[in-house]
C-alpha cells in the first residue's frame, strides 16, 4: 500500500434519497496533499465526504483513486485504501481504548486471526499520537466526549491508509487539542480531505480548500486565494479579512461582524 494516494471526483453527484444535495461536482486531490471541504450548516459536506469515502454510492459520476474507480473496489480493499471518521462517531462502551482503536487493524487481519506484535505497536503509536498513550486499558465507558474522539481519530491512524477523510475532527476538542489534532494531520504522509468548520485552521494547515454552496462547488483552491471577503460575505454571511501574523507572517482570519447586508 502507497502511503498516499490521489482522489479524483468527476461530475459527481450526490443525493439524499430523492433530493439532490450536491452535483456537478469536479475535485483533484493530488496524493500527499490536503483538502479542507467548508461550507455554511447543511450545505452538503458530510454528504460528498461519504461518498469520497466509499461509503456511500453517488448517484452519478465517478469517484477515482489513483486511477481506481472506488465503486469497484471490495469492501476491504477500500478499508485498505480510505479510513473515514465521522463528526458524531464514538467509541463501544463495551471495548478497551486499545481494542477500540485496534479496530483499524482489521482489514489487515486474516478471519479470525489474533493481533499481531506490529499491531500492538501501531496502536500503541496511534494512542501516543492522540495524547493518549499509556491508556489502552482503559473503559471507553470512562472518558470525555473529547477524549473518546480521540480514539476514534486513533483508531483511522491505526488504519494506515493511503487517504484519510474525516468529517469536522475539531468537534468536540478543546482549543489546545484542535491545534495538536492540526500538527499530527500535518505530519501524515497520506492524502487528507477533512470538513471544516474552523477556516482560521484551514488557512494555515490545508493545501487546497473546496467551498461547498448552493448545490455544488462554488471556489475550490488555495486557502489564501479561496476565502476572500467577497466569499466569505457571500457564503459565511460574516465581515473578515485574511491577515498576517505580526511574527510568524502565517495567515490568520481576522473576523470583524456579521455582515450588515444579511440581516
Amino acid at each position: 500500500m502507497s502511503a498516499s494516494a490521489g482522489v479524483s471526483a468527476q461530475g459527481l453527484r450526490c443525493c439524499r434519497g430523492a433530493r439532490s444535495i450536491v452535483a456537478g461536482v469536479d475535485l483533484d486531490v493530488p496524493a500527499g496533499t490536503r483538502l479542507a471541504v467548508v461550507g455554511p450548516n447543511g450545505a452538503g459536506k458530510s454528504t460528498l465526504l461519504r461518498a469520497l469515502a466509499g461509503l456511500d454510492a453517488p448517484a452519478g459520476g465517478a469517484i477515482l483513486v489513483d486511477g481506481a474507480d472506488l465503486r469497484r473496489m471490495s469492501a476491504r480493499r477500500r478499508a485498505l485504501t480510505i479510513a473515514f471518521v465521522g463528526q458524531e462517531e464514538r467509541p463501544s462502551g463495551e471495548l478497551t481504548v486499545a481494542e477500540a482503536v485496534g479496530l483499524g487493524r482489521t482489514p489487515y487481519r486474516q478471519p479470525w486471526s489474533v493481533a499481531a506484535a506490529e499491531d500492538r505497536g501501531i496502536i500503541d503509536g496511534a494512542l501516543d499520537a492522540v495524547g493518549l498513550g499509556g491508556w489502552g486499558n482503559r473503559p471507553c465507558t470512562q472518558l470525555s466526549g473529547g477524549e473518546r474522539h480521540r480514539v476514534v481519530l486513533a483508531r483511522a491512524l491505526a488504519q494506515q491508509t493511503a487517504v484519510l477523510v474525516l468529517d469536522e475532527p475539531t468537534n468536540h476538542l478543546d482549543a489546545a487539542w484542535r491545534l495538536r489534532l492540526m500538527q499530527v494531520l500535518d505530519q501524515l504522509e497520506c492524502t487528507v480531505i477533512a470538513a471544516m468548520h474552523d477556516l482560521d485552521l484551514v488557512l494555515r494547515h490545508f493545501d487546497a480548500v473546496a467551498v461547498v454552496a448552493d448545490g455544488g462547488i462554488l471556489a475550490h483552491g488555495p486557502p489564501t486565494e479561496v476565502l476572500d471577503p467577497g466569499l466569505l460575505r457571500k457564503v459565511f454571511e460574516v465581515a473578515g479579512d485574511v491577515v498576517p501574523h505580526p511574527q510568524t507572517g502565517l495567515p490568520y482570519l481576522l473576523l470583524t461582524d456579521v455582515d450588515p447586508a444579511s440581516n
